[in-house]
């Protein structure tokens, strides 16, 4: 029994340690990934204020400059794990609100149709952001770097 606790806490331990590569690779994946869709609606915002026009958001002029900018700068920050936890509520909010409005139906088929909701697009971009939300950035971050400087200062 000793040999299987030992082996267990050993098992813990090698996980636990994974954590913070597995969120710089969350970190740096999909912060890209948001970066490079905030790029493209920033390159055609016409397109997208229509299709938010379609989808009956409010503002959809505004809105679509937002949400580009969020995205855009959002990813980098995300990537760098600057201002993470912040940066991945609001990209949590803008997933949530692109499957209300545009994969309403996904959204909905979370229980009865899985493949549907994950196949959606919103729904891995909705995970990363979720995962940084809760866990954080880890400590291969500059939030980690400059808590540890400010610690230092006080």
């Amino acid at each position: 029994m000793n040999q299987m606790k030992r082996l267990y806490r050993l098992l813990i331990s090698a996980a636990s340690s994974l954590q913070s590569p597995f969120l710089l690779a969350v970190r740096l994946y999909w912060g890209i990934q948001f970066h490079v869709a905030g790029m493209g609606k920033l390159h055609d915002l016409a397109k997208v204020t229509d299709y938010f026009t379609s989808l009956g958001i409010p503002a959809p002029g505004a809105s679509a400059v937002f949400i580009a900018l969020l995205e855009f700068i959002g990813g980098l920050l995300l990537a760098l794990g600057l201002g993470a936890r912040l940066v991945a509520l609001l990209l949590t909010a803008d997933m949530l609100v692109a499957f209300f409005a545009a994969d309403r139906d996904a959204l909905f088929a979370i229980f009865s149709d899985p493949d549907k909701f994950v196949a959606a697009t919103p729904c891995m971009f909705l995970f990363a952001a979720l995962i940084v939300l809760i866990f954080g950035p880890g400590w291969l971050s500059l939030d980690t770097l400059l808590a540890k400087r400010w610690n230092r200062v006080e």
